[in-house]
């Protein structure tokens, strides 16, 4: 299986050079250019599903601890919960 995808993957690199080798300079530049466009789109997306679960999990594990944190023993006002900092005394000026 691994020296199938391998073989393809050589085939389709060198039929990419040599379809470069018969282009004039000037489209070998423009060429060159979507090829390096493609490639960086590529790996990018590759990097971003790369680290994806780990940022979810960290996203998520930063919002629990950011909703223990507002939870101090507050009370309830309806749909709004006052946190007990909130009922700090206040500093005479």
């Amino acid at each position: 299986m691994f020296e199938t995808i391998f073989a393809g993957t050589v085939l389709l690199v060198c039929a990419i050079l040599l379809v470069r080798l018969t282009l004039s300079v000037r489209r070998r530049m423009q060429f060159d250019f979507m090829m390096q466009r493609w490639w960086a789109t590529l790996a990018g997306t590759w990097l971003r599903l790369w680290r994806w679960p780990a940022a979810r999990r960290e996203a998520n594990r930063e919002a629990r601890d950011a909703i223990e944190r507002a939870r101090d023993g507050g009370e309830w006002d309806g749909n709004v919960y006052r946190p007990k900092s909130f009922r700090k005394p206040r500093k005479p000026h």
